[in-house]
């Protein structure tokens, strides 16, 4: 006697882009890694955002670029606003950062990754490409327990606090950068230890989610809205906290915002203002780092480790996958 299991067609659909993005973000991965070590920054993005735009083609959606390579013309393809997808299925909002960490990948250095994130349609905040204030724990704490507005020496106080530790136990992870000094000294104040890392700071939020195994307790410092938004994504579905507050310094920069739609130049955005309904999160390692291992070039096999999550379930799928069919990572 067989057992007949019927999944509703939407969940299905849903259970099927949950591994259709890992595609995505592998070849992505692939593409780029290939120039890993070059010194060629430019190429092995353009790489990453041609693989990721041919595989979000032939996925079964109406897909919309919110978050990509560029606002106007500067971006020749996943530029903010492009339709993707076979233009049938499901309205979703895509972020991409087809390479983050392009100096990393040119470097052969630590901490590359491909991600992007995908959500129903109208549901992530449309970000200009400008800076952004960002603040992240991980989950298991009171909403509040950090704020932005507060300094980096007492948000290390109160989270200690939380945590039921001394601020000596806790590592903020900063991007190490000129204008985050007083950020720095700040939290060396208090005791506690800084972190630094040279590019990638969706990586670099995504850490605070698991202290347990990156020994990241706190993450602070201004980096790209894009890349803000892709990071609420990850946090949206394991869990943790994030305000952020656009950088709005100049009529430019304020006018650009309004146009796509942000009508309060200071607000203090947190996880559910940035992704609003259910969301996939995919990053795939195209460098080794403590996040996830690059890709493996072998004789006959390429291999992968990708990271899945979907913010309706909270479940987390880490992917090592082995391709031994390499032509699918060719031109087509």
């Amino acid at each position: 006697m067989s057992t007949h299991i019927s999944v509703p067609p939407q969940l299905l659909l849903e259970r099927i882009l949950t591994l259709e993005i890992v595609r995505v973000t592998e070849r992505a991965a692939v593409s780029a890694a290939r120039l890993r070590g070059h010194g060629q920054e430019k190429a092995a993005d353009q790489a990453a955002v041609d693989a990721m735009r041919r595989e979000l083609n032939k996925l079964p959606i109406e897909g919309t670029i919110v978050i990509g390579e560029g606002e106007r013309d500067e971006a020749p393809m996943l530029f903010i606003g492009e339709k993707v997808g076979l233009n049938a299925g499901p309205q979703v909002d895509i972020a991409v950062d087809p390479l983050e960490g392009t100096t990393l990948c040119a470097k052969n250095m630590p901490g590359a990754i491909a991600t992007m994130a995908m959500a129903d349609g109208g549901t992530l905040l449309h970000a200009p490409d400008v800076y952004m204030e960002k603040l992240a724990v991980g989950p298991g704490y009171d909403k509040g327990v950090v704020e932005l507005d507060a300094s980096p020496a007492d948000n290390v106080r109160r989270l200690a606090k939380a945590k039921g530790v001394e601020p000596a136990a806790i590592t903020v992870l900063v991007l190490d950068r000129p204008r985050h000094a007083d950020i720095i000294a700040g939290v060396r104040s208090t005791g506690a230890a800084v972190r630094l890392i040279t590019d990638g700071d969706v990586a670099g939020v995504i850490h605070c989610a698991d202290p347990d195994n990156t020994g990241v307790d706190m993450y602070i410092g201004t980096g790209g809205a894009p890349e803000g938004v892709l990071a609420a994504a990850a946090l949206r579905c394991i869990g943790g906290q994030m305000q952020c507050r656009l950088i709005l310094d100049s009529d430019e920069k304020r006018a650009r915002a309004h146009k796509m739609g942000v009508t309060d130049p200071k607000m203090i955005y947190g996880i559910e203002d940035m992704v609003r309904g259910d969301c996939l999160f995919a990053a795939t390692g195209v460098t080794t780092g403590s996040l996830l291992t690059g890709v493996k070039f072998r004789k006959d096999v390429i291999e992968t480790e990708t990271v899945v999550m979907r913010s309706v379930t909270g479940t987390v799928r880490t992917i090592k996958a082995e391709h031994r069919q390499l032509d699918k990572f060719h031109l087509d």
